[in-house]
């Protein structure tokens, strides 16, 4: 009931553009916030990432970097189809690596 109040008014009122513009800045605020979150992250545990091998932390980075890319991508072209799977498997490329890197950066053997 409170969704169609709400759709009724936008068209009533011709606020379909208005919509559009809110929409776009909370895909951006959206992904700013993803960005954030990463380096609260970062910088919570760069001390311990500091203490891995040079390839490890390259391969981690860039895995992080790629991710964020990724769905800045996804937010601002909004794929369909063949380009949506494609950002799936980037995205889970992405967080196999990263995963790999960690888990052979903790093995004490």
């Amino acid at each position: 009931m409170i969704i169609a109040l709400i759709a009724l008014v936008v068209v009533v009122l011709s606020l379909e553009s208005t919509l559009a513009a809110i929409g776009g800045l909370l895909r951006i605020a959206f992904l700013l916030a993803i960005a954030f979150f990463l380096f609260l992250v970062w910088r919570e545990r760069r001390s311990d990432i500091e203490t891995w091998s040079d390839r490890g932390r390259r391969v981690f980075y860039a895995a992080a970097i790629l991710a964020v890319v990724d769905v800045g991508m996804l937010i601002g072209l909004s794929p369909n189809g063949p380009d949506a799977l494609a950002f799936l498997l980037v995205l889970a490329a992405c967080a196999y690596a990263g995963f790999r890197v960690w888990r052979d950066e903790h093995r004490y053997s």
